[in-house]
This record gives C-alpha cells, sequence and structure tokens, in this order.
C-alpha cells in the first residue's frame, strides 16, 4: 500500500486551516501546528468575504454562508455632519474571524490540530522535511506549507531580507452590539458598508455576526476602522501596552493603553461624523493593527512553500487578505493532484500563478491606501475591493457551488 502524502502545516489561522481540509481531502495525511497556546477565535474583527474565501464551504456544503454573514446592499460615504452624500448599490456579504476560524476547525480533525507549537527551524533533502519545535517535537514530512502570517517564521529561515515594511499608519478597530446604538446610527449602518473620508485618513463601518455567530438585526456587531497616519516614533509609543509589554505588529484588545484611548474617544468626538464618533465611543477596548506591506521574491522552495500573509500581507483596502490565503490553499491541492503528488513540480507550477497573484493583490491595496490616508480619494469612488480583479468580491444571493473541487 502506497503511504500518503504527509504535509506538516505551521500555522493554524485561516490560511493554514484552508490549506488542512483541501490537503486532507485530498487524502494526504494532514497535521497542523499552531504556536499559540489557546484556540483563536479571539483574534481579528469583521470581515469582507469573497468567494475564493469561502470556497471550501460552498464546494463541500458544510456551512451555509447566507446564515454565517450579514448582507452589504450598498457602498454610502458620509460628510462630517454624518449625512450620506454618496451611496450606491453593493452585492457584498460581511462575516467576522472568529465564524471562519470556527467553521474550518470543525471540518478538520481536532485531534490533527496541536497547539502551544512554535517551529524553530527545519532541514530538508530529496526525500522529506524535518520540521523542530520549540517544545523539542520533531515531525517529518513530505511537504512544509508555512501559513504562520506575518511574523512567518518560515520566511525568517527563508528569505531573511524580507521583511514588514511599515506603510505609515494604523488602523484602530473595534466592534459595538448594534442594541447599545441609537436607533438612527442602527439604520444608517445597516447592510451597509459606510466610509468617512478625512483629509489624512478614512474610517469605515459595517455590521458582521455576534461572537456567538447570531445574525438578526439589532444583535449583531458594527465593527469599525479608524484609519490614522502615525510617525515613527509615536507608533513606538502606541506598541507599548498597558503593562509595559511592547507589541510588534498590533496591540490586543485590553492591552491598547488607556491614555492612548482616551485620546482615541477625544479624537472621535472632535473630527469624526457623530455616528462614527457614537460607535468608537462606545467601544471601551479597541485594538490596533499595524499597516504593513510583505512582499517575497519566491513561495516555493524545495518540499517548503510559503502561504498567504507568510509570503503577501497587503493593506486591507481590497479585502482580500483572507481570500488570498485561501486561494493559495486551494491552488496548492489543486497543483498537487495535477502533479500526481510530485511535490516539487508541484510547487513549482504553484508558484508560477500565486506569486504574481499576490504582488497584484499588494500592490492594488497600496495604491488605494495612498489614496485613501492623503486626501486623494474621491467621495463616490468604487471600493478596490477584489481578489484577481476590482469587483470580484460580489457575492451573489444565491450562493453558487464552486466550479472546481478536488
Amino acid at each position: 500500500m502506497i503511504r500518503p502524502l504527509r504535509a506538516i502545516i505551521v500555522g493554524g489561522s485561516l490560511g493554514g486551516l484552508s490549506a488542512a481540509v483541501w490537503l486532507r481531502d485530498l487524502g494526504c495525511d494532514v497535521d497542523v501546528f499552531e504556536r499559540s497556546p489557546a484556540h483563536l477565535e479571539d483574534r481579528g474583527a469583521g470581515i469582507m468575504l469573497n468567494p475564493a474565501t469561502v470556497r471550501y464551504f460552498l464546494a463541500k456544503k458544510v456551512v451555509d454562508v447566507r446564515q454565517t454573514s450579514a448582507p452589504i446592499r450598498r457602498l454610502q460615504y458620509l460628510d462630517r455632519a454624518g449625512q450620506v452624500i454618496s451611496s450606491a448599490p453593493a452585492s457584498w456579504r460581511s462575516s467576522a474571524y472568529n465564524v471562519l476560524y470556527r467553521g474550518l476547525l470543525t471540518c478538520f480533525d481536532r485531534a490533527r490540530y496541536h497547539l502551544g507549537e512554535e517551529c524553530v527551524g527545519f532541514d530538508q533533502d530529496e526525500t522529506g522535511v524535518i520540521v523542530r519545535f520549540a517544545t523539542g517535537r520533531v515531525e517529518r514530512g513530505d511537504l512544509v506549507v508555512f501559513a504562520d502570517g506575518i511574523n512567518s517564521i518560515g520566511r525568517r529561515l527563508l528569505l531573511p531580507e524580507c521583511r514588514p515594511s511599515y506603510a505609515g499608519y494604523v488602523a484602530w478597530r473595534g466592534t459595538v452590539s448594534e442594541e447599545h446604538l441609537k436607533p438612527e446610527t442602527f439604520s444608517l449602518f445597516h447592510e451597509a458598508i459606510t466610509y468617512h473620508v478625512l483629509t489624512e485618513g478614512h474610517t469605515l463601518a459595517y455590521p458582521i455576526p455576534n461572537k456567538d455567530g447570531a445574525l438578526e438585526p439589532g444583535r449583531r456587531l458594527t465593527n469599525w476602522l479608524w484609519y490614522r497616519n502615525v510617525g515613527e516614533d509615536e507608533l513606538a509609543d502606541l506598541l507599548v501596552g498597558r503593562g509595559g509589554q511592547r507589541f510588534s505588529t498590533s496591540v490586543p484588545a485590553g492591552s491598547v493603553a488607556e491614555r492612548h484611548i482616551k485620546r482615541l474617544h477625544a479624537d472621535a468626538a472632535e473630527h469624526l461624523p457623530p455616528p462614527f464618533a457614537e460607535i468608537i465611543g462606545f467601544t471601551p477596548e479597541p485594538f490596533i493593527e499595524v499597516i504593513f506591506d510583505v512582499e517575497v521574491p519566491r513561495m516555493a522552495f524545495g518540499r517548503v512553500c510559503l502561504l498567504g500573509d507568510a509570503a503577501f500581507r497587503a493593506r486591507p483596502h481590497a479585502a482580500a487578505g483572507t481570500a488570498k490565503a485561501a486561494e493559495d490553499a486551494y491552488r496548492l491541492a489543486l497543483a498537487l493532484k495535477a502533479c500526481d503528488f510530485d511535490v516539487v513540480k508541484a510547487l513549482q507550477e504553484w508558484e508560477a500563478t500565486q506569486l504574481p497573484l499576490g504582488k497584484g493583490v499588494v500592490e492594488r491595496a497600496r495604491q488605494a491606501g495612498e489614496r485613501l490616508q492623503h486626501g486623494r480619494w474621491q467621495v463616490g469612488d468604487p471600493l478596490p475591493f477584489g481578489l484577481y480583479r476590482v469587483s470580484d468580491s460580489a457575492m451573489p444571493e444565491e450562493a453558487p457551488a464552486a466550479a472546481e473541487t478536488t
């Protein structure tokens, strides 16, 4: 009996789990190793969906996307007074990190999902790869997928010169329950993605499922982001948490220094439209995401590859980060199947398509971010949402099954 291909996935977030389920369904022997000692459900907030993000759910009919995401039927812009000055129809859906994470984790074997396992190195030869973990654990596989995010150990080992490049601004983020909103504020944000563009920076909001996954209007969360230009010195101060801990790429909810939160609330009241000031003021524990660009010249290294944010981290403005990771995972499975499980050949062919895709998304998001943050975005401009091209994030009301499966 022929031994199934052994796949080791480093990183248990959305990209890693997507790779795990596609490769497992292809017949591979798959284990996921996540450095966090706890499940990741509290990480992240709202996510605008792309068909690629939920391809597995649609193709396998394991999750009803319409029951796990909120419809976004219009794009609107507010003026400083909070009045709608531009509105256009939209066909998007919004969900939340914890909803997607739970859905994928449910589809995978939890006994094969290993927490508290931080990769510290690997060695490969013509026959396989040995992966070492901080716990002393050693695993051998035929394929190793580094899907370990912006702080990827895989990228640091393979391409030490490729480091995240600070974009010059951060995203303050948070959520507030719709039940806390004034009726007119709820009505304004309901079924819409709402923007306000400042001379320097911009803010936006849209509804997402609550932490329990509920989608009933009035019980959901309003997810908001305020992108603010921040100099290097100010950034260093922002990244010191309330307990003195220094963070590098984000400051989680509950760790942001209270003086920074007080200033955020005061600045929102002074500079933002009243509906945005209201939702930000109702958020006692926002978090900070530092905006970076990450690009690599290669994704495939023999039997080892970089997937998702480990390879390309695009600014959020294209709403394609999770879609890109999911697409990398899906295309990896297709390449392995097409190459009859010849790992080295499959990774070379996979890289040929995913490398230009990653570069394209990063560049489109970079251009949008520069315009949005520096007063060059025109009210009413269409959003650059999309993976392969602008507008391919549209989600039809009746979500179709994916055309290609493994």
